[in-house]
């Protein structure tokens, strides 16, 4: 069993310093991966004031309008709400949700944060496969103390041995990840294996800093991918994420 997957921080469909809407490049690229996966942080899930300005803007929520005809299966957590709308995680699937729950690990009430975690279904595996879309705060004792909440929540839900991917904008940047999740869960980084540094994602223009991640258990990383520069760049200040993986017997 092969599965290929992403993760990418769409900045909510708008190109960096919000310059451009984006949202149906964004869509076409996506698309072009061909992916069974995708995690998304800073979608959109409500704006009430884009459809105003931007005569294309979809007319449902972002999520909904990238998995069009494409991923059959969506979920989305609503992490930061206002006044005029809302936005945060999302997965689509090739593959059946079987169940969805996002976790509110905001730290303080200026960076709304959530986990969204899914069970996925894969053919010909028994046990559904844990999914967890992140987007970790900006300061580190935010993250530490975020990222061990994930870690407190998959040792209770998702058992020693249980598939497991958890991807998404970590935010980093010191790659405290591995010390405070990885080897907690048994976790290998999709781009350096169990040690080493992760893939540099931003900006996507030309990419300095290791902000977004793909940790998997239970997979054999066969390829992995930093989708950066143009077109890219034109799309998001993050780049876009992809590995290949294949189930461990």
């Amino acid at each position: 069993m092969t599965l290929r997957i992403c993760t990418y921080n769409i900045h909510k469909g708008f190109s960096q310093f919000n310059r451009r809407m984006m949202v149906h490049e964004l869509r076409d690229r996506l698309r072009a991966l061909d992916v069974d996966l995708v995690f998304l942080q800073e979608v959109q899930g409500l704006h009430l004031g884009h459809p105003l300005r931007h005569a294309d803007w979809p007319a449902g929520p972002q999520h909904e309008f990238l998995a069009e005809d494409m991923w059959q299966q969506t979920a989305y957590g609503r992490n930061a709400v206002y006044d005029h709308g809302h936005h945060g995680n999302a997965i689509l699937s090739r593959h059946v949700i079987l169940s969805s729950d996002n976790q509110d690990v905001s730290d303080h009430r200026f960076e709304r944060r959530g986990l969204l975690h899914c069970e996925v279904t894969l053919p010909g595996l028994d046990v559904p496969v844990h999914c967890v879309c992140v987007h970790l705060g900006l300061m580190a004792g935010s993250r530490r103390r975020q990222m061990e909440a994930l870690a407190d929540r998959m040792e209770r839900l998702a058992p020693a041995g249980t598939p497991l991917i958890i991807a998404g904008d970590f935010n980093d940047w010191r790659n405290r990840a591995d010390e405070l999740l990885g080897r907690r869960l048994g976790l290998t980084d999709a781009f350096c294996g169990a040690g080493g540094r992760p893939p540099r994602s931003f900006p996507s223009a030309l990419p300095f800093f290791r902000l977004d991640r793909i940790y998997v258990r239970g997979f054999r990383v066969r390829q992995s991918l930093v989708h950066f520069g143009l077109p890219w760049s034109r799309i998001s200040d993050h780049a876009a994420l992809t590995a290949d993986l294949e189930l461990l017997p």
